[in-house]
C-alpha cells in the first residue's frame, strides 16, 4: 500500500455473549484478565493497528471491552447466534465503524479472544503482511510435524503421508497449522471475497507453545495452568510502582504457610516471615497505602498489623465489599490496587482490584484467577517479592 498516509488498519475481535461449551466464555479470566480484554491489550500494542472494535451483543463484554481502550460495536441478534460467521461480525463492524467515523478502512484484521495467549507481535505481523509486504490476505500459523489421519468405514487412512511409508522429519515437506488467532486482509478485497482468504495469501509463524484455543472447559484449565509461564516474559506481566497505589494482603496462608499451633490452652500461634516484614517496612517508606484484610478472628492478625505498624481489618465475612469501602474512604481507584491472597474467598477481592496476585502454593482456584503469581510460598517470603516487583532497588534503600 503506497497512499502516501498511514493506512487505516481496522481490528475486529468478534465476542459474542453466548457459548454452549464454556458459558461466558469470552469474559473468562486467564492469568487474571478476561480473554476479551487480552485480545483488546494485544492489539492497541501493535503498531500498524490504528483503531480497535469488540462486536459484541452482550452489555458486560461490552464494559470490559471500553475498560481495555476498545470501541464496542453492538452486534444485531440475526448475526450473534450459533450458526453466525466471524466474516458477517467483521463486515457489520467494518460497516459500522466506517459509517461512525465517515472514514474508510483499508486493512481488517479478524482477532479471536479464544485464543488466550495471543501476543501483539502476532497482531502486528499480520497486519505488516498485508500493510508492508502487499499479502491480500494473512493468517498466524504453526509449524508441525505431525502426522495426520483420518477415518472412514475402511479403516484409517494418512492424509498427508502414506502409512506404508514413514519419511523421516527432515525428509517432509514443513507443514503449518492455522493457529484461530490472528487474520488480515484488504478491505477491499475481503468485502469483494465474502470471507478471509483470497488473492495472495501469507502466513506469519508463531510459537507452537503458544497454541491453544478455547472450546471446552478442558481448554480453559489448561490456558489458566500455563498462563504464569507463558505470560512471565510479556511486558507489563509483573507490577511496577507506577501501576499500583495500595497493596492489600490476606493473612492466613499468605503471609502465614497457613498453619496453625495450638497449646493445651487453646491458644493459637502462628509462623511469618521476616522478610515479609522488611518488604512491607519498604512499601510504607515508598508511600504506598497498605491494609492487612482478614477474615480471620484470631488476635494474632491484629498483633502482626501492629508489629508492622499497619491497617487491618480482621474477623471480615465479606472481604469484597470492606475492600470497596476502604477504597473509597482511601481515594484509592480499585484498578491501582494490589490484592495478594492464596483461598477462595479471595476470588471476591481478585474481582475487584487491577492486579490480584497470589501466592505460590495458593489453591488452584486462587491461582487461576490470579494476574500473576510468586515464585514463594505463602508465609516464606511472598510478601517480600511482591515488594521486589515494585520497588526494585529502592527496596534496599533506608
Amino acid at each position: 500500500m503506497s497512499t502516501g498516509q498511514q493506512p487505516r488498519v481496522l481490528a475486529v475481535i468478534p465476542a459474542r455473549g453466548g457459548s454452549k461449551g464454556v458459558p461466558g466464555k469470552n469474559l473468562a479470566p486467564v492469568g487474571g484478565v478476561p480473554l476479551v480484554t487480552r485480545a483488546v491489550r494485544a492489539c492497541r500494542e501493535a503498531r500498524l493497528v490504528t483503531d480497535v472494535v469488540v462486536s459484541t451483543d452482550d452489555p458486560s463484554i461490552a464494559e470490559a471491552a471500553r475498560g481495555a481502550g476498545a470501541e464496542v460495536v453492538l452486534r444485531p441478534a440475526a448475526i450473534a447466534g450459533d450458526t453466525a460467521t466471524s466474516e458477517a461480525a467483521v463486515l457489520h463492524a467494518m460497516d459500522d465503524y466506517e459509517a461512525r467515523h465517515e472514514a474508510v478502512v483499508d486493512v481488517v484484521l479478524l482477532v479471536q479472544c479464544t485464543s488466550p495467549f495471543i501476543t501483539h507481535e502476532e497482531v502486528q505481523g499480520v497486519a505488516a503482511a498485508v500493510v508492508e509486504e502487499g499479502a491480500d490476505s494473512a493468517l498466524t500459523a504453526a509449524p508441525t510435524h505431525g502426522f495426520i489421519w483420518r477415518t472412514d468405514e475402511e479403516g484409517a487412512f494418512g492424509v498427508n503421508h502414506d502409512k506404508s511409508s514413514r519419511p523421516r522429519r527432515q525428509d517432509r515437506p514443513q507443514e503449518f497449522l492455522e493457529t484461530g488467532t490472528a487474520y488480515a486482509m484488504r478491505a477491499d478485497g475481503f468485502r469483494t471475497a465474502g470471507h478471509r482468504f483470497f488473492g495472495r495469501t501469507t502466513l506469519v509463524r508463531t510459537d507452537p507453545d503458544r497454541v491453544l484455543e478455547i472450546d471446552e472447559p478442558g481448554d480453559l484449565d489448561r490456558a489458566r495452568a500455563l498462563a504464569p509461564l507463558l505470560d512471565a516474559d510479556a511486558p507489563g506481566a509483573l507490577p511496577t510502582r507506577d501501576d499500583v497505589d495500595a497493596v492489600v494482603l490476606d493473612f492466613d496462608g499468605t503471609q502465614t504457610d497457613d498453619r496453625v499451633w495450638i497449646d493445651q490452652a487453646g491458644r493459637e500461634t502462628v509462623a511469618v516471615h521476616r522478610g515479609d516484614g522488611l518488604g512491607i517496612a519498604a512499601l510504607r517508606r515508598a508511600g504506598l497505602k497498605i491494609l492487612i484484610l482478614s477474615t480471620e478472628t484470631n488476635p494474632v492478625v491484629a498483633a502482626r498489623a501492629r508489629k508492622l505498624s499497619i491497617p487491618v481489618l480482621h474477623g471480615i465475612d465479606r472481604k469484597d465489599l470492606a475492600l470497596k469501602k476502604w477504597c473509597d474512604e482511601q481515594g484509592v481507584d480499585p484498578q491501582r490496587v494490589l490484592y495478594a491472597g492464596n483461598d477462595v474467598n479471595d476470588l471476591p477481592c481478585f474481582n475487584i482490584v487491577g492486579w490480584p496476585v497470589a501466592v505460590a502454593d495458593a489453591q488452584p482456584e486462587a491461582r487461576a484467577a490470579a494476574r500473576t503469581t510468586t515464585t514463594k510460598n505463602g508465609g516464606h517470603g511472598a510478601v517480600r517479592e511482591i515488594a521486589a516487583w515494585l520497588l526494585g532497588k529502592e527496596l534496599y534503600k533506608r
